[in-house]
């Protein structure tokens, strides 16, 4: 019996693979990789779900830290990195003896934070690594009768995917929309009385027993929303729970004085109702934008698009090879290239030809006035003044973790810093994902420094794995 919070891609992928849906090496196909190709025609008759993970991952290499998220992707996408558009070698069987009970719970429809971002953003990655397993992106839109524009796909349509995708293979059942969890911990099981278990789903008699075997459990506390707008609480107990929460709850604050005063906003949707209420256009002060990363980039874009007025201050140095820009192929994003070369040719020391946008690296915000006039400091020391319109400050963001005891604290790398995707990620086993601190507990996806959706559905194939061994649900 099982939950998990976080019903976007992460989730959806793990609610496949315990729906019995189970992948085997398809026959006589060809991998590149030909080290792979010799271990998968050892035994092409037990799935990938049962076979040593490890072993099958040893030597693979690309652009994730996760072994088993580079497995994954090698087994469906055999070439991309190459531009190669060769098939998977994976063929998908439906074992419904195979599955596990579990329930997927979220805030969102099927997609999770998918559905809140503007619609119309292209994503950074290219649509094809967006899809999901056996049922390729590109064939869903080309349903729509659309193509992809410079092989991305806007979050609508990615939105839109997540969604058809539960519902075309099934995994509706599982899902528990407009959920919101507000405590996970472990209980033992003799202190749970049968009554605290709320039913979320009609035929969950498999998942109510969970308390018989093990000693301790997880408690899982919160609330629907329903139809009428009133919160509906529950409480379940599982042996084991998933965290795939995603981390675009919490933006980053910078800590600086007047940072709480009412223009400084920290999501880049302020930007667009500002412009829809007309309270900034071509002749308000500049709008601030701190940050230096994707949403910051999309800030100025749109700003551009407008004609508003930006100064945009960043921390790094504009050729600093930790700089987002300096690691994406110029022909795929051009737009972002301009955006880079707007911070390399525009700063405040000397005029450059984009008219209405001021460049200030290797500066930082010292604080907010209530005048809106900001003052900000160089590496030198040397401060300056501007008068602003607005300010966004989009400098990354961090998972809410406060349903977890210490906020999840404990669980991290380092126990005394806040669980962050980049910097310091929830503690996992790479072949299990689950969490090195807390057993029973697993986290997929940014929790677990796993930040594309390319990449996170290796760490659903990881979990699936253990938690099929852990219910025998694997054959001898």
């Amino acid at each position: 019996p099982l939950f998990f919070s976080g019903n976007g891609p992460s989730g959806i992928c793990l609610s496949y693979l315990l729906s019995g849906y189970t992948p085997y090496f398809k026959r006589h196909s060809l991998h590149p990789h030909p080290i792979l190709q010799r271990k998968l025609e050892e035994a092409p008759e037990v799935s990938v779900l049962d076979q040593d993970l490890e072993y099958l991952s040893e030597g693979l290499e690309g652009r994730s830290h996760s072994p088993v998220a580079l497995l994954f992707d090698a087994l469906q996408r055999p070439d991309t990195d190459f531009g190669g558009t060769a098939e998977s070698v994976l063929t998908w069987w439906h074992e419904p003896d195979r599955a596990i009970p579990h329930l997927v719970l979220g805030r969102n429809p099927p997609g999770g934070a998918w559905h809140s971002i503007e619609g119309s953003m292209v994503t950074l990655s290219k649509g094809e690594w967006m899809g999901l397993p056996d049922l390729p992106f590109k064939e869903w839109l080309k349903q729509k009768r659309r193509g992809l524009r410079n092989n991305r796909a806007t979050a609508e349509d990615i939105a839109q995917y997540y969604q058809h995708y539960v519902v075309k293979k099934g995994l509706q059942k599982n899902f528990k929309c407009g959920t919101v969890v507000t405590s996970v911990r472990k209980v033992s099981a003799e202190s749970i009385s049968s009554h605290t278990q709320e039913d979320l789903q009609e035929d969950s008699d498999s998942l109510r027993n969970s308390s018989e075997k093990s000693t301790e459990v997880f408690q899982v506390d919160g609330f629907f929303k329903t139809l009428g707008g009133d919160k509906e609480p529950f409480s379940i107990c599982a042996e084991n729970v998933v965290l795939a929460t995603g981390t675009y709850d919490n933006p980053t604050w910078l800590g600086v004085k007047g940072e709480n005063l009412s223009y400084v906003h920290h999501q880049l949707s302020a930007l667009e109702e500002a412009v829809k209420n007309n309270s900034v256009g071509i002749m308000s002060d500049p709008v601030l934008i701190v940050g230096a990363g994707l949403t910051a980039a999309d800030a100025i874009l749109f700003a551009h698009h407008c004609n508003i007025p930006v100064i945009h201050v960043f921390r790094r140095r504009v050729t600093d090879p930790g700089l987002i820009f300096n690691q994406l192929p110029k022909m795929m994003y051009p737009e972002y290239h301009k955006v880079h070369q707007m911070m390399k040719e525009q700063t405040a020391a000397c005029a450059g030809p984009y008219e209405s946008y001021i460049s200030l690296p290797e500066h930082h915000v010292l604080s907010f006035g209530k005048d809106k006039k900001c003052i900000f400091q160089d590496k030198n020391g040397c401060q300056k003044a501007y008068k602003i319109s607005m300010a966004l400050v989009l400098t990354g963001s961090n998972p809410n973790l406060s349903f977890l005891p210490n906020n999840g604290v404990d669980l991290a790398m380092d126990s005394d810093q806040p669980v962050n995707s980049k910097r310091n990620p929830i503690d996992v086993d790479p072949f299990t994902y689950e969490c090195t601190q807390q057993k029973g507990l697993y986290a997929l996806g940014p929790l677990a420094g796993d930040n594309f959706v390319r990449f996170v559905q290796g760490g659903a194939l990881a979990a699936a794995c253990s938690l099929l061994k852990k219910a025998n649900k694997n054959p001898p």
